[in-house]
């Protein structure tokens, strides 16, 4: 046998090893985030949850909708060309009791633009519960840029991918002030009837 045939038959012998097959390297399938349907009195809001960049979050609220807490809550705060948010407060604006708060994810990378769900908090960055907005308009200023008080976010962990218009038709509801609690009140309760796991 010359060294031109020894030289064939080695290249047809790897080509053929299935150790040896040519292409690009298999890769995990990407993560498949939930999503949720939010009826409201106003209509259906379709949200999708960033479980890959907001684990926590996400769990925390999942974990909540299958508890049946959001039921018979409202869109408690609805401020013109800002946000609108709920999902702690009953039409009579009692605050319902919570678990424990949950550590803020604002440095995800995710940014508070328009369709975005995240979660309300007070002035502490790791004090978030039950409660969440949905943004009416982008609002970057809410994004992570330091780590103390409000500079430090407000945790993206969703988007609305079907109701926008729902979200914006609760965005214009005329409101009032109720004692110096709770301003920006819508005057008719938009109520969240349900929130029910779609797609896990």
């Amino acid at each position: 046998m010359n060294i031109r045939s020894l030289f064939r038959m080695l290249s047809i012998s790897l080509l053929s090893c299935p150790l040896l097959t040519l292409g690009a390297p298999p890769t995990s399938p990407p993560v498949k985030n939930p999503v949720v349907l939010m009826q409201t009195s106003m209509g259906d809001i379709k949200i999708e949850l960033f479980q890959d960049r907001a684990p926590i979050t996400v769990k925390n609220f999942l974990d909540y909708a299958r508890m049946g807490f959001f039921n018979g809550t409202t869109f408690h705060r609805v401020i013109r060309g800002f946000m609108i948010q709920g999902g702690g407060v009953t039409s009579d604006l009692h605050e319902k009791a919570t678990r424990s708060a949950i550590k803020n994810e604002a440095t995800n990378g995710l940014s508070n633009l328009r369709g975005t769900v995240s979660m309300a908090r007070e002035e502490e960055p790791n004090t978030a519960t039950a409660q969440f907005f949905i943004n009416l308009v982008d609002n970057t200023r809410l994004d992570h840029t330091g780590n103390t008080g409000r500079s430090f976010g407000y945790a993206v962990f969703g988007k609305v991918i079907e109701g926008m218009e729902v979200v914006d038709k609760i965005g214009v509801q005329p409101t009032k002030s109720v004692n110096q609690e709770y301003k920006n009140v819508p005057m008719t309760a938009i109520v969240i009837k349900s929130v029910k796991i779609i797609s896990n």
